[in-house]
């Protein structure tokens, strides 16, 4: 009874998530060459694109990122968990990880390059703007001075300036992970007619 109430289409969407966590966890660890490359990003747009429960594409990738991140900051980072399971601001950084899953869902409403290469510069554009703010307003120190940004818009703008590499990765990330999560799922479900909606 239990068997034939499985969907396979959710369970091989979790596949793809969980595999992106376990690539995040790699590439934190070095195992891989691609550690500035997270597959995260493409994580929170392919769920936004295909789970039609809208809590669905949100759950499943944020609890996806809190597991990894736990992973990540208790064994390769636990200098900056100041006692806990995560990093300091990691709210903006989940905040900012949802405004990509609510990008796939407005953007890859029909799965084609030029859509995912949109939601890519969309998703990774709102997780700068997002959680720098909140680099920014926790009083980070500027990477290059060593001093505090300024509470001004000058600070606010030197710590944004400062994160554009970042942001570049976030986007090649995005567009690398989300042309193998889209074109395999996309292949995929070409193959079997079981996983299509």
């Amino acid at each position: 009874m239990l068997l034939r109430n499985l969907n396979p289409r959710m369970g091989v969407l979790l596949l793809f998530i969980a595999a992106a966590g376990i690539l995040r966890i790699l590439g934190e660890g070095h195992v891989t060459p691609f550690s500035n490359i997270s597959p995260i990003g493409a994580m929170a747009l392919f769920s936004g694109a295909y789970f039609s429960n809208s809590w669905k594409s949100y759950l499943f990738p944020l609890l996806t990122l809190f597991i990894s991140d736990v992973v990540v900051q208790q064994l390769f980072y636990p200098e900056f968990a100041n006692g806990g399971l995560l990093y300091q601001g990691w709210a903006w950084t989940y905040c900012g990880f949802a405004a990509m899953v609510l990008a796939g869902q407005l953007i890859i409403k029909k799965v084609n390059i030029g859509n995912i290469v949109v939601a890519a510069a969309a998703g990774a554009f709102a997780h700068w703007l997002i959680t720098d703010f909140g680099v920014w307003l926790a009083g980070c120190t500027d990477p290059a001075t060593g001093e505090l940004y300024t509470k001004d818009a000058a600070g606010l703008l030197r710590c944004y300036a400062m994160a554009v590499p970042y942001m570049k990765f976030m986007f090649i990330g995005n567009l690398v992970y989300g042309v193998i999560f889209f074109g395999g799922f996309e292949l995929i479900q070409r193959r079997f007619a079981a996983l299509a909606k």
